[in-house]
């Protein structure tokens, strides 16, 4: 492991502690001088990892793979018994569904390659829009960011913000304009440029879902006028915070358009980290990114290893 792959190691597990004292350190507590697993213990656990927002599907699978291995093995120690329930919840996160996209300096499969980033107001998808950007630029990529949330007073203003600290353009028209227009606007650019992605922020309203999917739906056509293909990707942001409320907004936005990723944010800030072992099980959909800080580079792909060590605390 090289020296930034061990920075990022070292920031995602600060990321995560709080979810990590919320897991393991209470599964430690738990296990203390227990050699056996009852009914009394795997209730404690089932709280323990619904608390940490794992899900209820998920806690429930957990504790079955739990009881099947209970039945087969036997445990000289507390430190035996937790060891065992520290490789089941690996092996679940291990067992899901591949998430990996391709590195930021990987060639991309089109050009522009044209990200539609969808997301309630506040989930933080406009610090994640300069976040991808500013790692994409990094990158060595020629990148574009669509201001096309012009309903949201000051939005356009706050994407700026973040598009200069990425070192990125921004195509705007600014507030009440209409989006699909800033989407035309951007796409042509990046097209008359030659850059290689298209990075597009969107209103975040839900009140109104037929509005937003009409809206949606809009921006995909104007897009697609220049780049047939477009859009390659819809990015999902949903807050870390949130738990499960993030899942019942992932429910309703897959409703008005086809997200093909997650990018779980502010799990630096919550001990409900859990969301993101359950998300993907729950709703089919892979978490691509996660956002483990506010720093403009403290967004990470999300690679499930990684994210096993820093949140069990493996060595």
């Amino acid at each position: 492991m090289g020296f930034f792959d061990k920075l990022k190691l070292s920031r995602l597990k600060e990321g995560l502690t709080k979810t990590r004292e919320s897991i393991r350190d209470n599964i430690s507590r738990i296990t203390q001088g227990r050699t056996d697993i009852d009914e009394e213990f795997l209730e404690e656990l089932e709280n323990i990892l619904i608390a940490a927002d794992v899900g209820v599907e998920t806690t429930l699978s957990i504790v079955d793979r739990i009881t099947e291995r209970a039945g087969e093995e036997s445990y000289r120690s507390g430190e035996e018994l937790n060891a065992m329930l520290m490789r089941v919840i690996e092996e679940m996160l291990l067992d899901a569904r591949e998430t990996h996209p391709v590195d930021f300096e990987a060639d991309l499969p089109a050009s522009p390659y044209v990200i539609l980033v969808v997301g309630v107001n506040g989930a933080g998808k406009t610090t994640s829009i300069a976040k991808l950007a500013h790692n994409y630029n990094r990158a060595g990529k020629k990148v574009i960011i669509a201001a096309a949330d012009t309903f949201r007073a000051a939005a356009v203003e706050q994407l700026r913000i973040w598009a200069e600290r990425a070192g990125v353009p921004m195509v705007s028209q600014g507030q009440d304009a209409d989006p699909a227009s800033v989407v035309f606007d951007a796409v042509s650019s990046a097209v008359a440029r030659n850059a290689d992605v298209v990075l597009v922020d969107t209103a975040g309203r839900l009140h109104n879902k037929s509005h937003l999917m009409q809206e949606l739906a809009k921006i995909m056509r104007v897009a697609k006028k220049k780049v047939p293909d477009a859009p390659h990707e819809v990015l999902l942001v949903l807050d870390g915070t949130t738990g499960q409320n993030a899942v019942t907004q992932a429910v309703e936005f897959t409703k008005c358009v086809n997200v093909t990723g997650l990018v779980i944010t502010k799990l630096d800030g919550t001990a409900k980290g859990g969301i993101v072992l359950s998300i993907s099980r729950e709703l089919g959909l892979p978490v691509k990114y996660i956002g483990v800080g506010e720093k403009i580079d403290d967004l990470q792909i999300f690679d499930r290893l990684r994210f096993v060590e820093a949140l069990l605390g493996k060595q």
